[in-house]
């Protein structure tokens, strides 16, 4: 038997939709660990993949662990992760049943729904914006009165900045409201998050992303990004993740202590956890904390000696293996998300391979194939691609990354 075969398998749990499935497949392979893909969408090979594949039910919880369950009577688990926001609940709780590496699944069901999140943070101890739970089926004019502007106006589970609209007054509270309402009628929401919008205090301050790993409840710092462009609404498209920090040593430690606290309250224990913060002159203030790791392409932007990846990271720890030696000595590195800059059908992209030359660029990646329709936020959740640099400094990552995207054109058809 193979030390792979003796482990037991790891089970992917991969919406059809996710950037993700490719490194976490390269990261099993650099591992050597038996794999398989769940999915909802029916694998095109799955009849010939000698159980490689699984088709899951990700929307009804119940009949997706039912699944799994089945699938672990043919081919024993070890580990289950859910690669996305989707799938961390489905993960948690068929592992619960299971008796695999988990969280609980009501501290990642907080996570994954922003109202519970905040009444969890609420009740923290650390700084919490105001906040109020809103009905689709209320009248936002007579609500609209009775807000602290300037706020912050959230669909309850929607990802990647995707319905987030900031409003300054009650014109603009009503037409945010308008606005998500529309969003959530155009997605397949469920429940509370289906007729429901979250408002809260807009927390003014510089913005930085915590990737970081549990174990057994204890917090490792995996890096930590700063957000160089301002992100001050009225909404709130994501561009430049770059580390190292260039903040102190000491607020830095002040983030992980922010952050470890987090965590503690909301009740995660095991694996991969992603937060994002703003500080101000007030203090260290939540935004939100996932049970999974960064999304979209992001993770390529690190690497941990040795050529390990984040990828490879969550599946050891996943899977209880040993963890890998890191070197000491880190280049700085980031990651541009290409942000959408009209709605229409893309056509062209030029000035690849020039903004590839650019010193300091490791790739240049569009993710979005021609033809297809751009929707920038807040009503789309895609981006057009992601800019990978590395370099001696921070800053130098950063002159990187926008010298490269000044050489990017895009002909979008707006008709």
């Amino acid at each position: 038997m193979t030390d792979a075969a003796a482990r037991g398998r790891l089970l992917l749990l991969v919406p059809a939709t996710s950037y993700r499935i490719g490194d976490f497949l390269k990261a099993a392979e650099r591992l050597d660990v038996d794999v398989a893909v769940g999915s909802d969408q029916p694998g095109v090979l799955e009849k010939f993949s000698h159980g490689r594949t699984v088709t899951v039910d990700f929307k009804t919880v119940a009949r997706g662990v039912e699944q799994i369950a089945s699938y672990n009577d043919r081919y024993p688990l070890a580990a289950i992760i859910g690669i996305d926001q989707e799938t961390t609940l489905l993960a948690a709780r068929a592992s619960a049943l299971l008796g695999l590496r988990h969280n609980a699944p009501a501290s990642v069901e907080a996570t994954g729904n922003k109202y519970r999140f905040r009444i969890r943070m609420a009740n923290s101890g650390l700084p919490a914006p105001w906040f109020t739970l809103l009905s689709l089926a209320d009248d936002p004019a007579s609500q609209a009165g009775r807000m602290p502007y300037p706020v912050v106006m959230k669909p309850l589970a929607l990802s990647a900045s995707r319905g987030v609209i900031r409003a300054d007054n009650p014109q603009q509270f009503v037409a945010a409201f308008a606005r998500i309402r529309a969003i959530l009628e155009m997605t397949d929401s469920r429940g509370e998050a289906a007729d429901h919008i979250l408002a809260e205090d807009y927390i003014p301050g510089r913005e930085v992303a915590l990737e970081g790993l549990l174990e057994n409840g204890d917090l490792r710092v995996l890096a930590l990004f700063d957000k160089p462009d301002p992100l001050d609404g009225p909404y709130f498209e994501e561009s430049l993740y770059i580390t190292p920090s260039r903040l102190t040593a000491p607020l830095q430690a002040d983030i992980a202590m922010t952050v470890g606290q987090a965590v503690a309250t909301l009740g995660l224990r095991e694996g991969p956890i992603h937060a994002e913060l703003r500080i101000n002159d007030k203090g260290i203030w939540l935004i939100e904390v996932a049970a999974r790791s960064i999304g979209g392409l992001c993770s390529r932007a690190l690497e941990f000696g040795a050529g390990e990846r984040l990828e490879d990271l969550i599946i050891r720890h996943a899977l209880g293996l040993s963890a890998g030696t890191d070197s000491a000595e880190h280049p700085a590195s980031g990651v541009m998300m290409i942000p959408i800059p009209a709605a229409g059908a893309l056509r062209l992209v030029s000035g690849l391979e020039a903004a590839r030359t650019v010193p300091g660029i490791q790739d240049v990646t569009i993710s979005i194939p021609l033809g297809d329709v751009l929707v920038p936020v807040p009503e789309g959740n895609r981006y057009l691609g992601f800019i990978f640099a590395v370099g001696a400094t921070p800053m130098a990552v950063e002159v990187a990354l926008r010298q490269a995207h000044g050489k990017l054109q895009f002909q979008i058809d707006a008709d």
